[in-house]
């Protein structure tokens, strides 16, 4: 914490202005514990910003016999431990916690909960950095406790929270959005990969009306399947070692992490210099059309390679080059992602900490081909969502990072806010 205090401000450790307590977990060889309807929040949850509700009830028997402790609705969580270890949520209703969740509750005449949520998130990093060690972060009650904030009077803490609090409801609607298209969308997929949009008759594509059984499921008595290899021009795999790393450049170096869901994820990326790409672009340069898939951890993630975008693959990723005479690449990459070929990649996957699939098993991932015409009917229909989701990740981006230039400015001092 800065030692730049605004006027009117204090810097104190939360432990001086709130209370702070974690939960328990009761003992899953006692089946009573678990045969209740009080609400029971682990860490997991913590990830949504508002807990209205939880997967696992307790008993009362539970609560008087184990350290579940009840938290008062409006509570401040923390997640202490796991994949959610560092975030905070806000308490919707009376719950008890498990031993993973810590509640913060504010002494009103000092401090408001709701600014609290924001300091402590605001802060994350801060109090991630106090834990030790490499691997998934521990943090405790002490170290909750000894995290230093900046408190303005109280009525400039409600007027911060209420803004910063506006902005929260705006993002989670946009993410509700955004779920309820990604739902959309796979539910469309489902449809068009297994009936397809129908005999094309004149201007109007009329119903398929026979179908057939496959190796993918049933589908159009009029589509074949074909073996991955027949439907694409190349396949490439990487080399056992990758392209040198450099700080960011214009040459990206795609790993397994960062194909997820038919999309490039640019989190984590890693880059190369121009020297590395040219030498690891040797067999094939990566371009538009072209499909990424994941060989291993986890076999077979794809995703299609982004427009004027310089690619080169990194360790256990192989390159698909579909043949536009037999399958569209848009078509292609969704039927890669459905889930009749996740069902075909997983029958023909090994390894059970971490999956993987060879070369030869890849060629042989059967493959649904409708006509071109009804492959690009159906690629422009789930396009068609899928552009309403880019445009949606974007305005949930932008109100993102828009908060976290507010946070910024109020939740320092730099900007004050009139009372």
């Amino acid at each position: 914490m800065s030692n730049l205090v605004p006027e009117g401000w204090s810097e104190n450790k939360i432990g001086e202005v709130a209370s702070v307590f974690a939960g328990g977990t009761p003992s899953r060889s006692i089946p009573s514990y678990y045969d209740g309807s009080i609400p029971w929040v682990k860490s997991g949850e913590v990830n949504a910003r508002k807990i209205y509700s939880t997967s696992e009830h307790i008993s009362e028997l539970a609560v008087k016999e184990t350290s579940a402790k009840w938290a008062p609705a409006g509570s401040v969580l923390v997640a202490m431990y796991g994949a959610t270890a560092g975030k905070v949520s806000k308490l919707m209703i009376h719950a008890t916690l498990n031993q993973a969740v810590s509640a913060i509750n504010c002494h009103s005449e000092i401090a408001y909960n709701d600014y609290l949520l924001q300091a402590i998130e605001f802060n994350t990093e801060e109090l991630l950095n106090t834990v030790q060690g490499s691997g998934q972060p521990n943090l405790s009650g002490q170290l909750i406790k000894g995290l230093s904030l900046l408190f303005p009077p109280l009525p400039e803490q409600q007027k911060i929270a209420a803004i910063l609090t506006s902005m929260d409801d705006v993002i989670e609607k946009t993410q509700a959005q955004i779920d309820k298209l990604k739902d959309l969308k796979s539910g469309m997929m489902q449809e068009l990969l297994t009936k397809g949009v129908g005999i094309k008759q004149g201007d109007k594509y009329e119903p398929h009306t026979e179908f057939k059984d496959s190796p993918v499921g049933r589908i159009p008595k009029s589509w074949e399947v074909k073996p991955l290899n027949s439907v694409v021009l190349k396949i490439i795999d990487c080399e056992h070692k990758t392209a040198p790393y450099v700080d960011k450049s214009e040459y990206l170096v795609v790993r397994t992490s960062n194909v997820r869901h038919g999309e490039l994820v640019l989190d984590d990326m890693k880059y190369t210099h121009a020297d590395g790409y040219a030498e690891w672009t040797n067999r094939a340069i990566p371009s538009l059309g072209d499909v990424l898939f994941t060989r291993e951890a986890p076999a077979g993630e794809s995703c299609l390679v982004p427009e004027n975008t310089k690619v080169c693959m990194g360790q256990r990723m192989v390159l698909l080059r579909p043949d536009a005479n037999v399958i569209f690449s848009n078509f292609f990459s969704l039927f890669l992602t459905s889930e009749a070929a996740s069902c075909a990649i997983y029958e023909r996957s090994i390894g059970t900490t971490v999956s993987r699939i060879n070369i030869e098993d890849i060629k042989r991932i059967p493959c649904i081909v409708p006509p071109l015409s009804e492959q690009q009917e159906i690629s422009k229909a789930i396009q068609s969502v899928q552009n309403s989701i880019l445009n949606k990740q974007e305005k949930l981006q932008s109100l993102k990072n828009t908060k976290k230039a507010l946070m910024q400015d109020l939740l320092t001092g730099k900007v004050r806010v009139k009372v």
